[in-house]
């Protein structure tokens, strides 16, 4: 036996050929996938990120809505035209309604004026005439005028009789007797006692009759001071020029020629 049979070999054992070439291949790939890791982060490092968009894609519901808008925006300019127009008229309307009521004012002015003149005219007129028949009234009874004449017969005589009887009583408006008078209530009593009924009021009171001339006056006709219809005191003539009247609170129910107060007219119911 050789002296080196028993001492351990320290060598290493052989490896095949195809193990060593294995292990060579697995280290390759190890490394091959490490280098192309590596590249490949340097690249990600070096290249910026770009990040794309979709944009939404157009449905009918967009679509529907869009038009809408559209119909909505058409309709709020009409609108807008429409009551631009409804302005511009009523603009105008305005303008001519300005118009026409200046010239309305201008027409009732004039028509105003027409009417103060007729009236005026009417007032110079009825003066002349009142002074006339004051002339006339202050005639003395030698003229024949059958203004002066005293007699009355009948039921003039009667309405006159009561008149003078009511000479010194009370003036009191709405009165009409015993005791007191206001100038309507004393005519309408007088000839309520000779039947005749009269209206309460000295408007009605002198267009109760007919129309006579202050020219032509009989006792018992009613006096009137004011117009026809819209007279404001009335009396009763009693012959010789006098009438009786209740005259206002101070005087009473009093007698007095006519050229005392001349009437406006006269009119005859007996």
């Amino acid at each position: 036996m050789s002296h080196t049979a028993h001492i351990r070999s320290h060598r290493k054992p052989r490896r095949n050929a195809s193990s060593v070439a294995v292990r060579a291949g697995v280290a390759g790939g190890v490394l091959s996938t490490l280098a192309v890791a590596g590249a490949s982060a340097q690249a990600s490092a070096a290249e910026p990120v770009t990040q794309t968009l979709e944009l939404p894609t157009l449905t009918a519901d967009l679509a529907q809505q869009i038009a809408q808008s559209a119909d909505a925006t058409q309709q709020a300019a009409a609108n807008y035209q429409l009551r631009a127009e409804r302005d511009a008229a009523a603009e105008k309307a305005a303008k001519e309604a300005k118009a026409d009521l200046a010239d309305a004012k201008k027409e009732a002015k004039a028509k105003a004026e027409a009417k103060r003149k007729a009236e005026a005219e009417r007032k110079t007129a009825e003066a002349a005439s009142r002074s006339s028949d004051r002339t006339t009234l202050a005639t003395p009874a030698s003229s024949g005028s059958s203004t002066s004449s005293s007699t009355a017969t009948g039921s003039a005589a009667a309405v006159v009789s009561f008149v003078k009887a009511q000479v010194g009583k009370a003036y009191v408006s709405g009165a009409t007797g015993p005791s007191a008078y206001d100038c309507s209530g004393l005519v309408q009593t007088a000839f309520k006692q000779v039947g005749i009924s009269l209206p309460r009021v000295s408007q009605s009171q002198s267009t109760a009759g007919t129309q006579v001339s202050l020219s032509n006056l009989q006792p018992g006709d009613i006096l009137y001071w004011g117009s026809a219809g819209s007279a404001y005191h009335v009396g009763v003539y009693v012959g010789n020029g006098m009438f009786v009247g209740a005259q206002n609170s101070s005087t009473g129910v009093v007698e007095r020629p006519l050229s005392y107060d001349p009437p406006s007219g006269a009119v005859r119911v007996l």
